[in-house]
């Protein structure tokens, strides 16, 4: 892969300042390593791609989800949020982030809300897990789960297929679970042979307890991503797939 930087380190590092007030120790406990994998392809123009960005800060600052997050055995979980396109682009947008409280929930916001945004061509599922997964690999925490979120509104129409990608991973010991976002304008490149729900199930997600939770739309995005987060912070089960 051409972009085998995972993925603009200067573009990390400039964030680290807003995010030192929890930095990582070598082995430092958490539930689950949690990697958000964010579909910037074409596709998503500039107010899905805010409504999506906005979607993920409110979320992880919701006080549902700092109570998950507070509740666990270890009381903190990591989060590494990065973005990806077609197969010769993928950024980490935020590095590696120990979050315990609300105020590291709302550091981790802010950090998101003044990063840059990007839109390309294509949608590159398979590139996305595989920078995912290597993210894992460098991941500073000590986690007792491993799980990449991918959220997208298309099928891999870049790249390798998307199976390959999720069953590398899969077999690292790392769930995949899929949030689809149903949206309702043309995409860029081949529509989806069927349901993208659908889709994200037999070609996404994979390993222990893996589901899909799809948003009906960007403007449901946020729910969706509210709901998923409580899941897989408490690694609670339920439907294989569930809407929002």
């Amino acid at each position: 892969m051409r972009r085998r930087s995972l993925i603009a380190a200067g573009a990390a590092a400039a964030l680290a300042p807003s995010l030192a007030s929890s930095p990582a120790r070598a082995a430092d406990p958490v539930d689950v390593a949690l990697v958000l994998a964010v579909d910037v392809s074409r596709s998503i123009d500039e107010d899905e791609a805010r409504l999506q960005r906005e979607g993920y800060r409110n979320a992880v600052t919701d006080p549902r989800v700092v109570e998950a997050i507070r509740g666990g055995m270890l009381g903190g979980i990591a989060l590494c949020y990065i973005e990806w396109a077609g197969i010769e682009y993928q950024r980490m947008v935020i590095p590696w982030t120990r979050i315990g409280n609300a105020r590291e929930a709302e550091a981790w916001s802010q950090a998101l809300a003044e990063a840059p945004r990007t839109s390309l061509s294509w949608t590159s599922i398979s590139g996305g897990i595989e920078a995912s997964r290597r993210a894992m690999a460098d991941c500073p925490y000590e986690a007792t789960r491993r799980v990449i979120d991918v959220s997208g509104d298309g099928v891999n129409n870049s790249g390798p297929p998307a199976e390959q990608a999720r069953d590398r991973a899969v077999a690292e010991g790392i769930t995949i679970n899929g949030l689809p976002i149903l949206n309702d304008r043309p995409t860029f490149g081949r529509p989806p042979p069927v349901p993208l729900d659908q889709y994200f199930r037999e070609s996404v997600i994979g390993g222990t307890g893996a589901f899909v939770i799809a948003a009906e739309d960007f403007e449901a995005f946020g729910n969706a991503v509210r709901r998923k987060l409580i899941r897989e912070i408490a690694g609670l089960g339920g439907p294989l797939i569930d809407r929002a």
